[in-house]
């Protein structure tokens, strides 16, 4: 009834946000295995037919569907994990397609992000998760379809870039209690994604925290003239 209304703007209205939001609360609230199948089967229907509101213009829809389905993949239950999966890979095929088959750089930097955002949320990256990279791996490897372009090599390129940050957190977790030997783990960290200015802001963001906790204010500054010089520099870029 409110498709019109739903596609204005490219999909960047209120109304979308409006019911974007409410298929996202059935994730955020806790749901039985059953209920979640349906509210899966919901969103790829509405990521399907308004694809625009996660491709195009601002990327907040995008960055918060990428963070509540990744949460999913680290659920107790194995269904709910492999219909996470499934979904978060009909997400990036749709993102790939809507691309015209060049690219899944916006999925794969929200991704990214949310992964980073989830390490101190919810502590993901144990069996559970890893498990659900797998069944992603498994749909690229097995998707007949796409077998002539880059799109299964651009999965395994993400599934591989989540796993790097895994490792390098739970390095992180063993030398909380070494701040010298943290920052540089993160710096490291910051620096893999020299070309991703978002990410690697992300990063300089937590390195400015762990400074500023141990009362390296400068250092801290330091990370902050980082994070403004990144920006100036995108800002000088775009005109």
């Amino acid at each position: 009834n409110f498709q019109r209304q739903l596609q204005q703007s490219d999909c960047q209205n209120v109304l979308m946000k409006k019911v974007f939001d409410t298929h996202m609360l059935f994730l955020q609230i806790n749901q039985s295995a059953a209920a979640l199948k349906h509210v899966f089967a919901a969103l790829r229907l509405f990521v399907g037919k308004f694809p625009s509101a996660f491709f195009q213009g601002q990327a907040d829809l995008c960055g918060s569907l990428c963070y509540e389905i990744l949460k999913c993949c680290n659920h107790r239950s194995r269904s709910t994990q492999t219909e996470a999966s499934a979904l978060l890979y009909f997400f990036m095929r749709k993102n790939f397609e809507f691309n015209k088959q060049k690219s899944i750089v916006r999925s794969h930097l929200q991704l990214i992000k949310a992964v980073s955002q989830l390490i101190a949320d919810a502590g993901i990256g144990g069996s559970r998760f890893q498990h659900s990279l797998a069944i992603i791996n498994n749909f690229a490897n097995g998707d007949k379809q796409m077998k002539n372009v880059n799109f299964p090599a651009e999965v395994k390129d993400l599934t591989k870039r989540i796993r790097t940050v895994l490792m390098a957190t739970a390095q992180m977790k063993e030398h909380e209690k070494d701040p010298e030997m943290l920052v540089d783990l993160q710096y490291s960290l910051a620096n893999s994604y020299a070309s991703t200015p978002e990410l690697r802001r992300t990063w300089l963001e937590s390195m400015a925290k762990i400074h500023a906790r141990n009362g390296d204010l400068s250092e801290a500054a330091m990370c902050y003239i980082h994070i403004a010089a990144l920006i100036a520099e995108y800002l000088k870029r775009k005109g």
